[in-house]
């Protein structure tokens, strides 16, 4: 069985990719987890990636440690499909998931991801609507063109949908107007019993990263009503 190393599902984005696509999809692993912003995280985590970042797989004597190339390994070692079987669906689904690996960076900055609070709504700058404005397009785009087979971006959940997961939650975090093509995405990401899994898991961890702490007064606590 493969082991996924990740960081705390409270905030870690790019740890919830890779999982939540492996538990979708059916293929078994167990996982490590290594707490950020501690003073031996850097090291803890270079004992299994010389790149010193999260998430990471290791496969018996195979070791991934990069997100997409997770995914494809995972499509190719264990069969599963983690990407459009339709020629044209597969080609924008890789397109928009890189677009998500080297994008966003507006929302991505403002809005860290954060599944222990929830804030209201407010003018979070023209960057942070700029991407909004691009992933909404993404979603009516890939919905309108190849959706009709289910509630994700390609019908099927896909590896492009594990990869804007954060990014549809940070839009909930941060209570953000959607139109209701666009909500209903998000709302079928938040459903899924995978993510339920983790985000149960995120609400009992006890370590704070300040750094993903946003500077204002949350709506809703969730793990400390937890």
């Amino acid at each position: 069985m493969p082991t996924l190393v990740i960081a705390n599902k409270c905030y870690s984005s790019w740890s919830l990719r890779p999982w939540l696509l492996m538990k979708q999809l059916g293929v078994a692993f167990d996982e490590i987890i290594i707490p950020l912003d501690l003073p031996d995280t850097k090291a803890k985590v270079l004992r299994h990636s010389p790149a010193g970042k999260v998430p990471i797989l290791i496969d018996g004597d195979i070791t991934v440690w990069e997100t997409i190339a997770i995914m494809e390994y995972v499509g190719e070692t264990y069969g599963a499909p983690v990407w459009p079987t339709e020629r044209k669906a597969r080609a924008m689904a890789r397109s928009v998931a890189a677009e998500m690996h080297s994008g966003f960076s507006g929302l991505r900055s403002a809005c860290p991801m954060n599944l222990g609070k929830k804030y209201a709504q407010k003018d979070r700058g023209e960057a942070v609507a700029r991407d909004v404005a691009r992933f909404s397009e993404i979603v009516h785009q890939a919905r309108g063109r190849f959706g009709s087979g289910g509630p994700f971006l390609f019908g099927a959940f896909t590896a492009a949908d594990a990869m804007y997961a954060p990014l549809a939650t940070r839009l909930d975090t941060y209570s953000i107007a959607l139109d209701d093509t666009t909500r209903a995405y998000v709302d079928a990401i938040l459903s899924l019993p995978a993510f339920q899994e983790w985000r149960a898991a995120a609400l009992k961890e006890e370590w704070i990263v300040d750094a993903d702490e946003v500077d204002e007064e949350p709506i809703e606590n969730y793990r400390k009503a937890a």
